[in-house]
């Protein structure tokens, strides 16, 4: 098991300040879209309450033309430290959304400069501001005076292998006003294959004054821990690490205060997670919330023997009483046969 080292501890006790705002928590969740909706952010809450979560990104140009805000930014006015990210290409829209965001409860306005996707990136949005430095810029300088909290600006290392500009993009969104940036240790081309480079993010880290986040293959305690030695980043951000399991965040962030492990939950604690998930996607979304609930559930569903076949029944559910009995079947099965854990979790799978 990994050990914390005395200086990394010393450096990582103290609270996480991003301009006038102070998160106590060096562990950050993600915004995921369509994942991180309030019932998510709840759950992982749950386990790590100090966490800076954020909603799923918010498209500015959509915001401008609709009288009533989007469900996906509607947040709890007690879920404090929350960020709402949002994208565009525009400073104006962006602006505009960001007052919004502020006027939801954001206590933090985050800009998506690193989403790969191609119908974000061909509209001008996500990682395709990469090859648009200016923009960026102008879109940090607009928000950042649009808005009282703090802005920070989420990103990758470039483009491609033969475009990496994060050193002098990073330095360009510092200058413009962000006060806290996440990079993502991969370029756009890469999505989310290979090992992500977390050397630039050191280099990163030495290059700005304000706080540096690691971001890119945080799938456990000792992953965070061996990102955050090198490249003394001020803190991780869980990503595809939480899909299914939620106790994540709160284990890295338990592991960085107190230097000991908590106890991984039991598959009988996992699944009982994932029925309070189906459970609460119902009662906030509906039928819908069963029809999203079903990748989740299958997240869930990993890493004992006899998921795969859980998790092709959990797939098609039509009904949340179907799921739940699929669960409480499962379950009692566990508690009465037993359970035989896999060596290793594996990594999720974005569906």
């Amino acid at each position: 098991m990994v050990s914390l080292p005395p200086s990394l501890k010393a450096r990582l006790a103290a609270p996480l300040n991003i301009g006038d705002f102070t998160v106590h928590s060096r562990v950050l969740q993600s915004p995921l879209s369509g994942v991180t909706d309030k019932v998510f952010r709840r759950l992982v809450r749950r386990y790590s309450p100090e966490s800076l979560m954020y909603t799923e990104m918010v498209n500015a140009t959509g915001l401008h033309y609709v009288k009533q805000l989007p469900k996906i930014m509607e947040v709890d006015r007690d879920e404090t430290p929350i960020g709402i990210q949002l994208f565009d290409c525009r400073p104006d829209f962006l602006a505009e959304a960001a007052q919004k965001a502020v006027e939801e409860g954001a206590d933090l306005v985050d800009i998506n400069m690193g989403c790969p996707v191609n119908k974000i990136t061909k509209n001008g949005g996500g990682s395709s501001l990469l090859r648009q430095p200016e923009v960026a810029e102008a879109i940090v300088r607009s928000v950042s005076k649009a808005v009282k909290v703090p802005v920070t600006v989420k990103t990758r290392l470039g483009w491609c292998d033969s475009e990496i500009n994060i050193l002098e993009f990073a330095q360009r969104m510092q200058d413009a006003g962000a006060q806290l940036i996440t990079v993502h240790g991969r370029t756009r081309a890469q999505g989310y294959n290979g090992p992500a480079k977390w050397h630039w993010i050191g280099k990163v880290k030495e290059k700005l004054s304000i706080p540096v986040i690691a971001n890119g293959d945080m799938f456990s305690v000792e992953a965070a821990v061996k990102c955050l030695e090198e490249t003394g980043a001020d803190g991780v951000m869980c990503s595809r690490g939480t899909l299914g399991y939620p106790f994540l965040a709160g284990e890295i962030d338990y592991f960085l205060k107190t230097g000991e492990h908590k106890v991984p939950p039991t598959v009988l604690e996992r699944l009982e997670c994932a029925r309070d998930h189906l459970w609460a996607l119902w009662e906030y979304k509906g039928e819908r919330g069963v029809r999203q609930a079903r990748k989740h559930l299958t997240w869930y569903a990993k890493g004992f023997y006899g998921a795969g076949d859980l998790r092709g029944k959990l797939c098609r559910i039509a009904t949340v009483q179907e799921g739940s009995d699929l669960l409480d079947e499962a379950m009692e099965r566990i508690r009465r046969e037993g359970v035989v854990e896999l060596s290793e979790l594996a990594e999720p799978v974005m569906l």
